[in-house]
């Protein structure tokens, strides 16, 4: 019986060596907008039922249409204004049935990671042989579409194996955002050896968790988006912190929740002293500057020196 992942060890927060970012920034902050395709009639898959409706489950899927239709806009206009380049978590079956979304992300710079193919299409059941042929499929996909070969996963719908990240390592790729254990970027273990980071991506904060888990309305979320900001910002002053917003283009683009999201925007952005970023960036600058240290770090306090 495993007792924990086995991809990081307990590595207490306090008294870490100091993350210093580019030109002083207490804080990176990165906004992953989720763009996603979710299939009417997915195949079936024993572990999970995509929809809550019998088929055809015409609600679910006609809001998630909304999202890449109307709200993926409204979004864009948003981070233009205030100069968010988006790290987009991709279901690549979007590469095929919506180019045009590509194409304007791809205008601006955004950056693009592998969020799987569908995101009713889930890694629970897979041979390894299956979810890695998935992974590198969909990673095929966005370098082929786009010309740079991803850096960053999120599993299909959170959905993982006991080798996910493992995989994705062997495969080229340098982060991962399945795992919400910290605040700070951390080395993660892998089975190949190579130099790997979790990036902290928020399920505290994902528009979804908020407005459906959660049932929090548009002006708390507001604010709860200002209050994160403001600790992680004051704690960064120590050693650099990260914070990110995931969002979906049908949840936090609805008309009603947008004036919040926008308020919330511009208070981040009012502070010098933030570095607006891609979660590649992160990861790179990390690997490049903080991740040696980090792992003496970590390696001096398992020997109880």
């Amino acid at each position: 019986m495993k007792e924990d992942t086995g991809y990081y060890d307990y590595w207490p927060y306090r008294d870490r060596p100091r993350i210093t970012w580019p030109n002083g920034a207490r804080l990176a902050f990165w906004v992953a907008p989720n763009i996603e395709f979710y299939e009417l009639d997915p195949p079936r898959n024993p572990q999970r039922t995509p929809w809550p409706h019998p088929y055809p489950a015409v609600p679910g899927y006609s809001i998630r249409d909304y999202g890449n239709r109307v709200g993926h806009a409204r979004q864009m206009t948003l981070l233009d204004k205030y100069g968010i380049r988006g790290s987009i978590s991709l279901s690549t079956a979007l590469i095929t049935h919506h180019p045009e979304i590509i194409a304007q992300c791809r205008e601006r710079d955004w950056e693009f990671f592998t969020h799987g193919i569908y995101n009713t299409r889930y890694t629970y059941g897979m041979s390894e042989a299956q979810e890695r042929d998935m992974i590198a499929e969909s990673m095929d996909a966005i370098e082929q579409a786009v010309g740079r070969r991803p850096a960053g996963y999120l599993a299909p719908a959170l959905s993982h194996s006991e080798t996910t990240i493992d995989l994705f390592a062997e495969l080229g790729g340098i982060y991962t955002c399945d795992l919400f254990h910290d605040d700070q970027p951390t080395p993660v273990r892998v089975r190949n050896g190579r130099r790997f980071v979790s990036i902290p991506y928020s399920l505290e904060l994902n528009d979804t968790i908020v407005y459906v888990v959660n049932k929090i309305e548009p002006r708390r979320y507001g604010q709860i988006i200002k209050d994160a900001f403001d600790r992680l910002y004051a704690e960064g002053a120590n050693s650099g912190t990260v914070m990110c917003l995931p969002t979906h283009n049908y949840q936090v683009s609805c008309p009603h929740r947008m004036k919040a999201f926008e308020e919330a925007l511009e208070y981040i952005t009012g502070h010098a002293d933030v570095w607006i970023t891609t979660g590649r960036e992160i990861a790179e600058y990390y690997l490049a500057h903080h991740h040696d240290a980090a792992m003496a770090d970590i390696n001096l306090k398992l020997s109880g020196s």
